[in-house]
């Protein structure tokens, strides 16, 4: 039962160790409340200031803090991957809690997780459904612009991001899943682990600046599309043989309208030119698609396997881990 089980609280770091501690001081404050315990997994994304963790208490619901250290930086979500499966071979059979570390997903709502967790007999992963966002509107148009591509070439609707509760039997699930080195949430739809979302408004930033900027949301907005490349694949070439249909249909039926004639005699010069234009579209997309479908026969990232690669050590700042 994930009642009995233990809990890790996995929070990936780079260069925002203010907020780290006192998002530690929160989490502390909120486990004793609810009468929980869990150990902390900082993972050290090769930070370049150095990671230190400031509680300045004692600590009685927090068991072991733990900050793991990249051998380089590898950004969030590979840094999640990592710290994942770190977690399943070194606290086998812990359920995980996986949150950002600058107080944007709230401590106050780990023990809520933790719940939802139990009371599905840890079954499902469990993910915090966004009901509040308090970004920019800058932010929050881009964003909505990626959840309409995202719909649009996935076919799946953008309504979490990493904040969860992990059991331990999908934690293993997840440590052989390869579109887990791109993308953690979108890793969990691919390879259809069942799931639940319970909503959780956002809150705000506990100290500094983000530093993701503009592209690295558009990069992690893509890494999120590509673990679905296949699918997008396909719908692209569907797009593009039905926008060929229709335009050619709508084209044809202009020209009559114009000219009255049926087909003038441009019209098949026209249409010939145009008809090369979309048979290389859609030869661009069979090639995406079958790049696609091979890649998915040669060997990729396997996190089980290739995770020590990239850990340089592993420091205990407080307690021992059971």
């Amino acid at each position: 039962m994930t009642a009995k089980a233990n809990t890790v609280i996995l929070i990936p770091i780079y260069n925002d160790w203010q907020s780290a501690s006192l998002l530690t001081s929160k989490i502390e404050v909120e486990l004793l409340k609810s009468k929980l315990s869990a150990d902390i997994l900082f993972v050290n994304d090769d930070s370049s200031d150095e990671p230190v963790i400031n509680f300045g208490e004692e600590l009685n619901a927090i068991r072991c803090i733990e900050i793991l250290n990249l051998r380089r930086n590898l950004g969030h979500q590979r840094a999640i991957a990592i710290g994942l499966t770190w977690a399943n071979v070194n606290h086998h059979g812990d359920n995980v809690v996986v949150m950002d570390g600058d107080g944007e997903d709230r401590a106050e709502d780990i023990p809520k997780l933790m719940s939802a967790l139990d009371a599905n007999g840890g079954k499902k992963i469990v993910f915090a459904e966004r009901t509040r966002r308090t970004e920019s509107l800058f932010f929050k148009f881009f964003y909505q612009v990626y959840c309409f591509l995202h719909f649009t070439l996935a076919g799946i609707r953008v309504r979490v991001g990493n904040f969860s509760a992990i059991p331990a039997a999908h934690l293993e699930r997840l440590a052989v899943v390869s579109e887990l080195w791109n993308h953690y949430a979108a890793a969990v739809f691919k390879a259809k682990i069942p799931y639940e979302m319970i909503p959780l408004a956002r809150g705000n930033r506990l100290a500094g600046k983000s530093r993701m900027n503009f592209s690295s949301l558009v990069i992690h907005g893509l890494s999120a599309i590509s673990v679905f490349g296949d699918v997008v694949g396909i719908r692209l070439l569907g797009s593009a043989a039905l926008f060929g249909i229709i335009f050619f249909s709508i084209l044809l039926a202009t020209i009559t309208k114009i000219t009255g004639q049926l087909m003038p005699f441009w019209m098949p010069l026209l249409f010939g030119l145009i008809a090369i234009l979309f048979f290389n579209l859609l030869l661009l997309c069979i090639i995406f698609v079958f790049m696609i479908l091979t890649a998915r026969q040669s060997a990729t990232f396997i996190p089980m396997r290739d995770y020590s690669y990239y850990i340089r050590s592993c420091e205990n700042v407080f307690g021992e881990r059971k």
